[in-house]
This record gives structure tokens, C-alpha cells and sequence, in this order.
């Protein structure tokens, strides 16, 4: 049995922020984290954006020079008992503990069939497999039309890969772009090469010599040197659940990040916590979520009381395009679209009530701030209002 005065479950961006907090304010308190994946943290968005662009991939890796704590790679914790405060792995060492972190992340949707020919597009595993794939293949196959499988859409067709998507949707990021913006983009992709199966489905996936197979509900079929799944994820809740945690849409925490049992934590992907820019909980699944929650989490393990009253913002690269985003971002809201430059340069408000929820920054930056505050006075707004309200 090892004792730790905190224990990190999590091996990600979330579980690596938390330990920095915790060494803020106890430099010598024991910490173990507890990594499923057989790596330490490292920097998740480089995967699916810089290093397709040429960044090196060892900067991707996270450090935790100075930092003396215990990370146990390649487990996972599976019994969790809050009253005991001890916590078993899947090679059964037993941990016990003063204070816990669940940073236990998101788990890939998948197919509702099993195939080992997918690559469900999440862990450096994943990207070190596709980058090898593309050493020798030139044809991919992307599943899915939303933030994942637009962004690795765009790596490989920028790496001279022809690249054909799916995804049931009618154009590419439906859900959250304004429809003139999300039609754009369709038409954007093609002039850059890639083909697109809109308002189709994958039927069947299948091996054939070296190639697969996909074939469609719609009847296309298409030969792939590799197929990559982005079909987002679901919060990681499993052993919260197994541990009697409250649990709704993630795992429900209080403004300083604690959950239903006091001496247990969550942050990150799995935790849904309370957003007063917002006025609702929410669940975010971004880089700037992992850090600064997780650096929260960390400080409040170790002592502090401080409250998570911060909205994160988001980001995503597109070719040419790009932006940063913050709050709802909801097609079904009403839109009030600047263009500076139609679907190259200009923001984007999502509106409720005639109140700002969500604000993107397409090609325009530095303005989260901004946007920000526009969100938080929560005033009655028209096109007229909004038009010149944010630039760069």
C-alpha cells in the first residue's frame, strides 16, 4: 500500500496542470499520478494542428522537472472508495490518500461496430499510427464533420494526402457555424482537394489486401490507405459512478471544484461545474479548460479556496482559416454575422433573448476579452448594436 498526500487520477493536460497548482502552495507534499496512456502529459491540440505544420514532436511533451511526484504509467485506477480514501489499480497496488483528483478526460465515441482498421483520432498513440500510415499511403477516409475531423481533414489534405470526408450532417461544422459560413465551408474544402460525403453515413468498413473499404448508406464506395474517426467524446465517469460521486452530464463539482465528496476533486473534460458568465453548468472539453480548471483544482487540493468562476475559450485551425471562440456556440441560436471579409475575416454573435451567449472570432485575434465582457453585461443587443462592436 502507498500512502500520498494527493493523488492525481489522469495523466493528461488537466492532471499535469493540477500538479503545478498543487506545487504552488505545498512545495513537499508526496503526489502520484495515476496515467492510463504509456506516456506523461503532453499537449493534446498539437496532435490534430502544429504538428502537421512542421512543429517538432517533442514539444509536445509536458514537464514535470522539479516538480517530485510519482507517475505510475500504463494504469489505471478501478475502485475508488471514498470513505477508505483508498484507490485500486488494474495491477491491484492499492493507493491511499489525503486528498484525490479525477482528470479522468473523455472516452472516444465510436462506431456501433468494432473495428480495428479505425483510428479514433484522440492520443499521441493515434497520431504516431496515422503518421505512418501516410508514410506509405496517399488515400484517407475521415469520419465525422465536427472540430476533430475537420482539423485532421485539413492536416492531411495539407500534407498532400487526398483525404475524403463523412459525415451526416449537410455542410462542415453545422451544429455550431452559422449555415452561410458552414456551406462555406464545404465549398472551401473541395477547392483545397478534399472530397465530401455530406448527409451520408459509414455502412461498412473491410479489409482488402492492403486497402479498406468503406462503403456508405448512401452506396458510395471508397478505397482508403487509413480511416480516422473524429466523433467527439463522452465524459470518462466511470469510476465516479463506481464511487457513489453525483454524476450529471460529467461529474457534478462545486466552484471550487470539489464533487460530491469533499476530499475528492474533478477538473477537466469530465467535470461539469457551474458557469456564472453563463448562468448554467456546462461541460468544456478545450486546452484552456485543462489548464486553468486544473491548476485550480491543484491550488484548492492543496489548501486555497479558489472559486472557478472562469469561462475558457476555444480554437481551432482550418487550412488558411481559424479562429477563437468563447461561450455558446449554437447554430440553432440567432446570428449576427460582421464580416469584414464574407467567411475570411469577421465575428460571429449567437445570440438569446436578444442577449449575447457566444461570440466567434473568425480570423480575428486577441479579442477574447473583449468578447468576454460583451457576454457578461448581459444586454438587450440588434444587428445594428452588434456590427463594429468587436475588431482587431
Amino acid at each position: 500500500m502507498k500512502h500520498h498526500k494527493y493523488l492525481i487520477v489522469g495523466g493528461g493536460m488537466t492532471a499535469d496542470s493540477a500538479l503545478h497548482g498543487i506545487r504552488q502552495v505545498d512545495p513537499n507534499g508526496t503526489i502520484a499520478m495515476i496515467c492510463e496512456e504509456l506516456h506523461s502529459p503532453y499537449d493534446r491540440p498539437p496532435l490534430s494542428k502544429s504538428l502537421w505544420k512542421g512543429a517538432a514532436f517533442e514539444s509536445i511533451w509536458r514537464s514535470q522537472h522539479d516538480m517530485n511526484v510519482a507517475v505510475h504509467i500504463g494504469k489505471k485506477i478501478v475502485t475508488l472508495d471514498p470513505t477508505k480514501k483508498t484507490a485500486i489499480d488494474n495491477a491491484g497496488n492499492i493507493y491511499t490518500y489525503e486528498k484525490l483528483l479525477l482528470a479522468t478526460g473523455g472516452l472516444v465515441r465510436r462506431l456501433p461496430y468494432l473495428d480495428e482498421n479505425v483510428i479514433y483520432f484522440r492520443t499521441v498513440d493515434d497520431y504516431q499510427k496515422l503518421r505512418e500510415l501516410c508514410e506509405q499511403g496517399s488515400d484517407f477516409v475521415v469520419i465525422g464533420g465536427g472540430f476533430i475531423g475537420s482539423e485532421i481533414a485539413a492536416a492531411l489534405a495539407m500534407n498532400n494526402k487526398h483525404v475524403t470526408m463523412i459525415f451526416p450532417a449537410k455542410s462542415i461544422g453545422a451544429r455550431i457555424y452559422p449555415q452561410a459560413l458552414s456551406e462555406y465551408l464545404n465549398s472551401y474544402y473541395r477547392e483545397k482537394g478534399v472530397t465530401l460525403h455530406a448527409g451520408d453515413t459509414v455502412k461498412t468498413i473491410r479489409k482488402e489486401g492492403s486497402k479498406i473499404s468503406v462503403m456508405t448508406e448512401n452506396g458510395m464506395e471508397i478505397t482508403a490507405d487509413g480511416i480516422i474517426a473524429g466523433l467527439g467524446i463522452q465524459p470518462n465517469i466511470d469510476l465516479a459512478r463506481q464511487a457513489g460521486l453525483a454524476i450529471d452530464n460529467g461529474i457534478v463539482v462545486d466552484e471550487c471544484l470539489r464533487t460530491s465528496h469533499p476530499d475528492i476533486y474533478a477538473a477537466g473534460d469530465a467535470a461539469n461545474f457551474y458557469s456564472p458568465l453563463l448562468e448554467k453548468r456546462i461541460r468544456v472539453e478545450h486546452e484552456d479548460n485543462a489548464n486553468v480548471m486544473g491548476k485550480i483544482a491543484g491550488e484548492n487540493m492543496a489548501g486555497q479556496s479558489n472559486p472557478y468562476h472562469y469561462q475558457p475559450y476555444f480554437y481551432s485551425d482550418l487550412f488558411d482559416l481559424g479562429y477563437e471562440a468563447i461561450g455558446e456556440l449554437d447554430a440553432s441560436l440567432d446570428i449576427v454575422a460582421d464580416w469584414k471579409e464574407p467567411f475570411h475575416k469577421g465575428v460571429i454573435y449567437y445570440l438569446q433573448n436578444k442577449q449575447v451567449r457566444g461570440v466567434l472570432l473568425w480570423n480575428t485575434w486577441g479579442q477574447i476579452e473583449a468578447a468576454t465582457q460583451l457576454i457578461a453585461e448581459k444586454a438587450e443587443h440588434t444587428q445594428e448594436t452588434l456590427l463594429g462592436r468587436i475588431s482587431d
